[in-house]
């Protein structure tokens, strides 16, 4: 059987980090197979649905190095979904209800609190002509429902295992909005038969949608693909993405935060796996490594902190062939070589490049208390000869260890403070030989 999966974002918002886990996840099972991945825009919501939000999707799925085989909109498929719900209406597996969302709510309060499942009570079946002529001559529209079988539904998930429900235990899926257009479920499963789709990876919070699906497959007759469903990522806390880069679209990440896009998929590919999360400048080896027997059920946690660490390594294992045209991007493209392989063992960010560029190049207003500038005078006269590298701030303070009575703080921070302008940042001894002798003593005297 040839491997075919879909991601299917709805372009109503930007791509953040739950769905590009789900995209990435269907990505690398894909490549694992060999497969064929359809990227399928789930645009039937006309009012919310917008172009920008559809080419930030295919931007950041690129940006993480996802392709896909195939590209479809739903919105263009229109007449294929109104066929078959002609059908499905001619085989009494759809029908018309005309409660309003006041009603439906009002249900909803006594069923609860009577203690019973909040399913829909099937009222509309029991509506006679009358009835619907006096709902339409109130200007009331109808929505439409698929009417479930009440019988079990069975499957064996990838992830979950052996996944059981009853017809009679849900309720019947809204698929038709008032003003005629289908909504998702349907949607998505005349897609899932119509372009093959073997495989479908979606959130745990689909899988009661799931089992009404499975009816849909069958009512249409068409083979139900086989499922993953994944644990829903959480904060570090266990609550939901609502803090720090969790939260922020890969726009923002890319842009804003200017992270690397494979410290995210190296971190967004092992979450909750038993795999170990390391870095990955490429994503052959999660590739290769990928199987859905890897993952658990339990809820994996986000941790922003840790997709910085993962940033880090991956910039200092960067070499500058690599660096090159990303700094060029950012404006940075004075940075040359033996710069960058000066600083990048310090970097978090590759724009963190540009705070050592100016530290080192730009005008720093050094700051030396006036019980500092004997000490400051000796230190300039205790600099080492060039050329200089990466051991010469260590042998300049044990020097000056050997020739003054500072030590510990009382020598480095006046140090740091003249050199820098500042009592936090770069490690000296990577800044010293990107000043150069000559600077070095400016800021000394200054």
């Amino acid at each position: 059987m040839t491997v075919k999966v879909r991601f299917a974002p709805s372009p109503t918002g930007f791509l953040h980090i739950g769905n590009a886990r789900t995209a990435l996840i269907t990505w690398l099972f894909c490549q694992k197979n060999n497969g064929h991945l359809l990227l399928r825009i789930d645009d039937t919501d006309v009012e919310r649905s917008k172009k920008e939000y559809e080419q930030a999707i295919e931007d950041g799925l690129t940006w993480l190095g996802i392709n896909w085989d195939q590209k479809e909109n739903q919105n263009n498929r229109l007449e294929r979904y109104n066929e078959v719900i002609e059908k499905l209406k001619a085989d009494g597996r759809l029908y018309a209800c005309y409660e309003t969302p006041e009603e439906l709510g009002l249900k909803r309060k006594a069923q609860l609190s009577r203690g019973v499942p909040p399913t829909y009570d099937r009222a509309a079946l029991e509506l006679t002509e009358d009835d619907i002529k006096k709902f339409e001559a109130e200007s009331r529209s109808a929505h439409w429902r698929f009417k479930l079988n009440h019988a079990p539904i069975t499957w064996t998930d990838h992830i979950r295992g052996p996944i059981e429900f009853n017809g009679k235990d849900l309720s019947d899926p809204v698929v038709l909005r008032e003003n005629g257009t289908p909504l998702y479920h349907l949607c998505s499963v005349i897609d899932d038969i119509d372009f093959g789709i073997t495989h479908v990876v979606r959130g745990e919070d689909h899988v009661s949608n799931t089992a009404t699906h499975v009816q849909m497959f069958e009512a249409i007759n068409g083979q139900a693909p086989e499922f993953a469903h994944l644990s829903l990522v959480s904060d570090t806390e266990g609550g939901k993405l609502s803090k720090r880069l969790g939260a922020m679209s890969l726009k923002d990440i890319k842009n804003d935060e200017g992270l690397e896009p494979m410290s995210i998929v190296s971190l967004l590919a092992r979450l909750g796996t038993s795999d170990p999360i390391e870095p990955y400048k490429t994503a052959d080896e999660l590739i290769e490594s990928f199987d859905f027997s890897k993952f658990s059920r339990s809820t994996p946690k986000f941790d922003s902190d840790e997709l910085i660490r993962l940033n880090s390594k991956i910039l200092h294992e960067t070499d500058y062939t690599e660096a090159k045209d990303k700094l060029a991007e950012l404006g940075l493209d004075h940075i040359d070589e033996e710069f960058w392989n000066g600083v990048r063992a310090n970097l978090e960010r590759m724009k963190d490049a540009q705070d050592w560029w100016e530290m080192a190049n730009g005008k720093v207003n050094s700051v030396i208390d006036a019980e500092d500038k004997d000490f400051m005078a000796k230190a300039s006269e205790l600099l080492p000869p060039a050329p200089w590298n990466d051991e010469t701030f260590s042998a300049w303070t044990k020097s000056l260890k050997e020739n003054t009575d500072r030590k510990g703080k009382g020598l480095f921070m006046p140090l740091r403070k003249a050199l820098t302008g500042m009592e936090h940042g770069p490690e000296l001894k990577v800044l010293l030989p990107l000043l150069g002798p000559e600077k070095t003593k400016k800021r000394l005297v200054a």
